[in-house]
Parts: C-alpha cells; structure tokens; sequence
C-alpha cells in the first residue's frame, strides 16, 4: 500500500486541492484510493462529500479518529494534513508516508515559512535517511509576476527537487465544488492544467519517490 502526503506547516498553501487532485487522479487510473484526512476542519472529506456517486469510487478515512487505520486493501493512502505542524508530531506524520508533496505559495510570508520548514525535514531522521522522499510543488503561480521570479530563485537555493509550477487557476474552484479533479473536467478546458499536473504524475511512478531499500 502506496503511503503519499501532502505536508506543509503554513496554511493556505494547497494541500486539500494537490490531495484531492491527487486522490482523483489515482481512481481515475482504476486505483483503490482512500483520501484520508486528518486536518479538524476535514477539508479533503466536505470535498469527498460532493462527489457524485457516478464518479471513480475514493474512500474517505476521518484520520482525525482515534485508532483509525485504512484498509489493508488498498493500492493508495493519499493524507491530507493540518496548518501547524512541527516537532514531534512533524516526525509523527513522516513516519506514516513514503513519499511527502510540499506546496509552496509565490509569497515572501510563505516562502519564509517554506524554507524553516524545510529544514525541520531535512534535520528528520526518515527524511536524513531516505527512508521518505518529498518533493515540492510550486502552486498558484502566476507566470509574469515577480514574486513568481522570486519564488524560483527561492527554490533554487532550497535544493531540493521541484516538480511543477500549478498555475493560478479557476479551474482548481470549479472542480473542488463538484468534489471532482482537475483530470475530471473536459480536457479542452482543463489542458494546461493536466499538463502541469504531468511532473508530478512522473515522480510519483519513479524510484526517486520510493524509500531507498
């Protein structure tokens, strides 16, 4: 059972969208997928909730439960996670995933709070010893501002791997309130958005994303 989260200790930046994109991506593909949430204000279940019955089948886990544990079964456990986590409970969560996604907003404010976020991961032992890879998203980007210029040579200095810039888009909203997916909507509307969704698909299938054995 494939283990992914999304992880970020600043809120706002993203998590409930790349983690519902995510989850519809995989069921989408035929996986069993339960999006599990374990953020109190259970962003990523209200979504689930407005899923139409016709759509590929995501199972739902209230992570926030005590001794609530996904099925064996499945191909996927997709988390989504709470603003506010640090220290001990950080080290808590990076033991539940093989693999982490960061979003990482184009703001001075959040890109502050990316970088001593980083370097929380970075000093974890899992994290030190490749046993959870992560990677990060840079999301809504809007491509000629300069605080995006500005987010680049951020992430540049970080060193570490950043698979896609996700572009400010309406079409995340439009999605998100039919509890569907960005590869849910019409392609002709959604082709930008599904192709910057593409680095990410790519890593997650590589062994780069996978613990060293």
């Amino acid at each position: 059972m494939r283990q992914i989260m999304v992880l970020n200790a600043k809120g706002g930046s993203g998590k409930s969208t790349i983690a519902t994109n995510l989850a519809s991506y995989y069921a989408q593909q035929g996986s069993d997928v339960v999006l599990a949430d374990l953020d109190a204000q259970r962003s990523a279940l209200a979504w689930l909730a407005a899923r139409g019955s016709g759509r590929p089948p995501i199972r739902g886990l209230d992570a926030t439960t005590k001794g609530a544990r996904a099925p064996r079964s499945a191909d996927l456990v997709i988390f989504d996670t709470p603003a506010a986590v640090h220290g001990a409970e950080l080290g808590r969560l990076l033991r539940r995933a093989e693999t982490v996604l960061v979003p990482v907003l184009p703001s001075p404010m959040d890109m502050r709070a990316a970088a001593e976020f980083i370097d929380a991961m970075r000093r974890n032992r899992r994290i030190a010893g490749q046993q959870t890879r992560f990677a990060i998203v840079a999301n809504r980007v809007r491509a000629h501002a300069r605080v995006s210029g500005e987010l680049d040579a951020f992430l540049r200095k970080l060193k570490v791997p950043v698979l896609t810039h996700m572009r400010d888009s309406m079409n995340y909203i439009r999605a998100a309130e039919r509890g569907i997916g960005i590869h849910e909507l019409p392609p002709y509307q959604s082709r930008i958005d599904r192709e910057q969704w593409q680095p990410i698909v790519r890593w997650l299938r590589s062994k780069r994303s996978r613990p060293m054995q």
